[in-house]
């Protein structure tokens, strides 16, 4: 007898009983976290560690989580900072964020031995808490310029924008307006305890954990004055991983790599002009040379210093035309790294060009130029010869003597040049089997000498 249900029509009736079943078991499987911990009823706490400079990219991070966290309606932002400093404006972005945020947000540099310099204290203040790890530090945000210090009153406005700019919403946070601009002004840095003791920060936890225990039931002071109490108890916490676009985006960001793309790609096409059909080389020193634009294009550039990349390039086109004896192509090599020193006007190291890499690119790239276009230069100045006048310069053997005489014809004899019999003229007595240069022609007859 047969018992299998799906010969039967009970057995076809549960098919929609299945599916669905099997639908719900999915949904609940990969639901996001953040709808399962509200279903649940414990709070939400998403997570974001921007642990590099900052610039575009993690300005466009931090926005990305705010956005999300107050989507999620979760009940805290969780912000790890460990950060060595890096660009205002994109500080200037993420404060503005942050002080926009309807979710709390807190600002923790850990772990220990992390920082939150320069552009970070500024992060770390505009937080609704603030707290460090023991063993770290934070602070020395005076505004500075990669090329030097500027002129006095350019440094007297330079230092009161950024103490307004800090002070603007220090008190608000009612933290200690004066200690936190002698970090602007004095370039002064806090441990967590002084940090702490100063008034600047809200607590010290030794981590994560210790953090939102502190946190759980404390009342906030926001922005707009209302208050608000944290409810952190058993709460989910969710990280913000970075996603794809802005992990390559942050690893083009380095200027250095950058540079090495912009310098190989532009070799890449120069090969591709002198080996036209290879296609190879020229899409993918297109693919480098754009991504390296688009990643230059993400940091402060000096219109100065791509004036002197241009003046190396020129300086390395005169080296062929005038034949300096490399002077010219010293110079160029010396504006090149000039260049590619200053191209990128950043406040902290992190985001500077290498001088071990602008020397290296710049000596690589002059040589490498120098050399290809004195090859074109040879080729396009050299003669094309075609049919009797390319034996010229050639060697071959007398194959019978070759004496000179009155007139043309008696001084006529046979050669082989290049596997073919030439008639071949002599100014002087040429034997039998005696190796030949050819020197010109005469006509449809070679004229030739001893070799």
């Amino acid at each position: 007898m047969n018992t299998s249900g799906f010969q039967t029509g009970r057995g076809w009736r549960a098919v929609p009983q299945m599916l669905a079943a099997f639908f719900l078991f999915a949904a609940l499987l990969f639901a996001p976290i953040a709808a399962r911990a509200q279903a649940s009823g414990r709070p939400l706490i998403e997570r974001i560690a921007l642990d590099d400079t900052i610039q575009p990219v993690s300005a466009a991070r931090l926005e990305r989580a705010i956005a999300r966290a107050n989507a999620d309606g979760a009940s805290l932002l969780l912000v790890e900072l460990n950060t060595p400093g890096g660009l205002l404006d994109a500080t200037r972005e993420m404060v503005g964020a942050m002080l926009r945020s309807r979710v709390p947000i807190a600002v923790y540099i850990a772990p220990d031995g992390a920082r939150g310099g320069s552009a970070g204290f500024f992060l770390l203040e505009a937080a609704d808490i603030a707290a460090m790890a023991p063993g770290t530090n934070a602070g020395a945000s005076h505004p500075v310029l990669e090329g030097g210090e500027p002129n006095a009153t350019m440094r007297q406005k330079m230092e009161n924008d950024a103490a307004a700019f800090l002070r603007s919403y220090v008190s608000r946070r009612g933290r200690n307006v004066d200690a936190a601009e002698q970090a602007v002004r004095e370039s002064k840095a806090y441990s967590a305890q002084e940090a702490l003791d100063a008034h600047l920060i809200d607590l010290v936890a030794a981590n994560d954990g210790a953090l939102l225990q502190q946190l759980d039931g404390r009342t906030l002071m926001r922005m707009d004055g209302s208050t608000e109490r944290l409810s952190l108890s058993h709460a989910v916490v969710v990280t913000l991983a970075p996603t794809l676009r802005e992990r390559v985006l942050g690893t083009l960001e380095n200027p250095n790599l950058a540079l090495l793309l912009l310098a190989a790609g532009v070799l890449l096409i120069y090969v591709e002009f002198h080996l036209p059909g290879t296609i190879v080389p020229g899409a993918t020193g297109t693919v480098m040379v754009l991504l390296a634009l688009f990643a230059l294009n993400l940091l402060p550039v000096r219109h100065t210093a791509l004036a002197l990349l241009v003046a190396g390039i020129v300086l390395l086109a005169l080296e062929i035309k005038t034949m300096s004896h490399g002077l010219l192509a010293l110079a160029g090599v010396a504006c090149l790294a000039g260049g590619l020193l200053t191209l990128v006007d950043a406040p902290v190291p992190e985001l500077r060009v290498q001088p071990g890499v602008a020397i290296g690119i710049s000596v690589a790239l002059g040589g490498m130029t120098v050399f290809l276009l004195r090859l074109a230069m040879r080729a396009k100045q050299r003669k094309v010869l075609t049919g009797i006048d390319a034996l010229v310069g050639s060697t071959g053997v007398a194959m019978e003597a070759i004496t000179p005489a009155a007139d043309a014809e008696s001084r006529c004899g046979r050669v082989m040049v290049d596997g073919e019999i030439w008639e071949a003229v002599a100014e002087g007595p040429i034997a039998a089997e005696t190796p030949v240069r050819v020197t010109g022609t005469s006509g449809d007859r070679l004229r030739v000498e001893r070799a």
